[in-house]
């Protein structure tokens, strides 16, 4: 009876002990009420290494992109090699691995409208080492085609880092077509409503919605012929199987310098520096026709803005070479490196509207 304190546990030296070092024989609930103060320097003890860590991984960020480029980088073009895409992308590339100090390896991904290396590089670890090679038949042209297996969004999917050219196409005819100028063509074709066809690479090119655009803006009515390639549809419109073809000047330059098609017009909104005596749709009175292909340069969306902002200025420095300038004017294009992070995305949400009115007042559907 007199061995046991007022809690009812025993007495002496080893009751001592254990109430100092927590380890008595106490009831559950009192050994429950002991672990809070030993709780508190555990959680401390897990904060302190969870900032540990959070800083360190800020560190390395940054340092990653402080160092960025300290490796090669993957140039992607979703077209395949030789076309006016890859051709002057691959200059634009190399003085850009002069600029940067390191490899700048051009890989071709083409396929299903250049949406297989468009999709590509949004699936890529955000780095800064996947570039794209952007265009606007993947970007604002197809995502309007009703396709259900696009596993990316030209806004969500990427950070626009600068632009690089825009390029109007040409309307031309065979060298036998009884029309010679813009107008001519139109009140041919609205003489002979059907009866006048066009070539394209295939359905949602931009040389269709070209055609598209000119029928309803001169309320003429044309019939589309579309191809498996721009090579076929070529070579039909040198055999005068096809009356008139639009498409960019690298394509048809060979063919409009030997004579077998003649130019008919731009659709630009501006004459063309490479083709100054062709007159424009906006000339003709068809400013609803006016449109342009375009190319920039994008990232993998979460991409560190500093590396974004060195690529931007570094995309600025090659742009304005005199040389890759050069290249631009004779392929019959115009710089749009006045377009930044800032400007792309307003840009490409316009292009995107406009392609699919298009689409949607032709009809136009996946194939």
């Amino acid at each position: 009876m007199g061995g046991a304190d007022h809690t009812g546990g025993p007495q002496g030296p080893a009751a001592g002990f254990g109430a100092r070092s927590g380890l008595s024989g106490r009831p559950e609930g009192t050994v429950a009420r002991a672990l809070p103060r030993t709780l508190p320097r555990t959680l401390l003890c897990l904060v302190a290494a969870t900032t540990l860590a959070l800083q360190a991984g800020a560190a390395r960020a940054q340092t990653t992109a402080e160092s960025w480029p300290n490796r090669a980088i993957t140039w992607v073009v979703p077209f395949g090699a030789g076309g006016v895409t890859d051709l002057v992308s691959r200059k634009i590339a190399e003085l850009l691995r002069i600029r940067l100090g390191q490899p700048v390896v051009v890989e071709n991904r083409p396929g299903a409208g250049g949406t297989i290396g468009t999709e590509f590089v949004a699936r890529a670890q955000p780095d800064g080492y996947t570039v794209l090679y952007a265009s606007g038949g993947p970007m604002t042209i197809q995502p309007n085609l009703g396709l259900t297996k696009l596993n990316y969004d030209p806004l969500k999917s990427y950070v626009h880092v600068r632009g690089v050219s825009s390029s109007n196409q040409i309307l031309v005819a065979t060298a036998a077509a009884p029309y010679n100028t813009l107008a001519e063509f139109v009140a041919y074709a609205k003489a002979n409503p059907g009866k006048v066809n066009f070539g394209s690479p295939g359905p949602g090119t931009a040389q269709h919605l070209a055609g598209e655009m000119l029928q309803a803006a001169a309320g003429i009515k044309l019939t589309h012929v579309p191809y498996k390639s721009g090579s076929s549809q070529m070579t039909d419109m040198m055999s005068g199987i096809l009356d008139v073809s639009f498409d960019y000047l690298t394509v048809l330059r060979p063919l409009i310098d030997t004579g077998k098609v003649k130019v008919l017009g731009t659709t630009g909104a501006a004459r063309m520096a490479a083709l100054p005596d062709a007159p424009t749709v906006l000339e003709a009175g068809y400013p609803d026709a006016v449109n342009a292909g375009s190319t920039w340069v994008s990232l993998p969306a979460g991409t560190d803005p500093k590396i974004v902002a060195k690529l931007s200025e570094a995309m600025a420095a090659v742009l304005a070479d005199p040389g890759i300038a050069a290249d631009l004017t004779a392929n019959g294009q115009v710089s749009i490196a006045d377009k930044g992070p800032a400007e792309l995305v307003p840009f490409i949400v316009e292009e995107t509207a406009r392609n699919k009115r298009v689409i949607e007042s032709a009809g136009i559907g996946a194939q």
